[in-house]
């Protein structure tokens, strides 16, 4: 396997979520079927539903500036990345297991597997030692088109070098090894060495909102509908939640004795400036306890985000309590999260 390359770090805040780095190619002597440049039209690289169990977190970057463009010219990725994160919600969710398949007929042509599932938060990228794409799989589609598919899960590997592959043939596990901060798979194509967008189908900066020449199959496309916001993930806790435990799946809890605070958490996608945040929870008497609104002034790729209120001197009334995270763009609602949780 040949030295890694990546593409440029996330310099997304702390609070917004990086995203993960596509690798060079894994040296092996091509054993592929060759195929013509215009018979390449790619499947979904994941066995799950976009909307509803897994989301395109960040697409390829079409600004050739220090600032971020999407294929839609929105701002769903982030400066220089040359893929698309295909995620899951938390590590729950990954340990549930999503498949990652192969999007094309061809030849593996590199494999990894055996590096831990840790965020790269926790460990740092020199823990790495080069190897930022984590586990992954390159398969050699022929006439110089390859497909790479990044992250996956410790020990989840189901392909070896020189075996031949079809469209949807299972390769591994989405997971969070390498330079991930989120479980996904970094989908990432190239065509004789140059890193290539699925949806435009070239890498031309200038190409946002075109898809004509997209490589993705007609009935693919369609069901990637772009979605520039979104939200994955809420619940219940008794303390200020921390967004790295939460992302574990730490506060998991449907019921509480007598907690010191009852606090409503959201995890989303894609907030813009401008948009409205309203945060609420309501008693069992259907009573408003707490509720927080505000205008966020940035945007982020991923937003964690929480409120509520301490014990009431003479305590919690028994029964169920409701959160509710709304986020609404130009007055119109773009994302919601509801979960409850039952006090004693």
């Amino acid at each position: 396997m040949s030295d890694l390359t990546h593409a440029p770090p996330n310099p997304a805040p702390a609070r917004s979520i990086g995203a993960a780095l596509w690798i060079g190619a894994m040296m092996m002597v091509s054993l592929a079927v060759p195929a013509a440049a215009d018979d390449l039209k790619l499947a979904l690289p994941v066995a799950c539903e976009i909307g509803r169990d897994c989301f395109v977190q960040n697409f390829f970057d079409h600004d050739a500036g220090p600032d971020r463009r999407d294929y839609a010219c929105g701002r769903l990725t982030y400066d220089g990345h040359s893929g698309t994160d295909f995620r899951v919600a938390d590590v729950p969710a990954m340990m549930r297991g999503v498949t990652v398949v192969a999007t094309a007929p061809g030849t593996v042509k590199g494999v990894r597997d055996g590096m831990p599932d840790i965020n790269l938060a926790e460990i740092g990228r020199e823990a790495l030692k080069g190897k930022d794409a984590g586990n992954a799989v390159v398969v050699d589609h022929g006439d110089g088109w390859e497909t790479q598919y990044s992250h996956l899960r410790k020990g989840s590997v189901l392909v070896q070098r020189g075996q031949t592959v079809e469209a949807g043939t299972p390769l591994g596990l989405i997971g969070m090894s390498g330079a991930a901060e989120f479980p996904h798979v970094d989908f990432s194509v190239r065509h004789n060495g140059q890193e290539i967008d699925p949806f435009t189908g070239t890498a031309d900066p200038t190409a946002c909102g075109e898809t004509e020449q997209t490589l993705w199959r007609e009935e693919v496309l369609a069901g990637l509908k772009y979605q520039p916001t979104g939200g994955l993930v809420s619940g219940f806790a008794s303390e200020p939640p921390k967004s790295d435990q939460a992302r574990k799946g730490a506060y998991t809890e449907e019921t509480f004795g007598d907690p010191p605070a009852l606090v409503f958490w959201a995890d989303v996608f894609g907030v813009e400036p401008g948009d409205e945040q309203r945060i609420s929870i309501t008693a069992p008497d259907g009573k408003l306890i707490d509720e927080n609104k505000a205008i966020l002034k940035s945007s982020k790729v991923l937003w964690f985000v929480f409120s509520g209120r301490k014990r009431p001197p003479d305590g919690w009334q028994a029964g169920t309590y409701r959160g509710t995270y709304t986020l609404l763009r130009n007055g119109k609602e773009v994302a919601r999260l509801e979960d409850t949780v039952e006090v004693k």
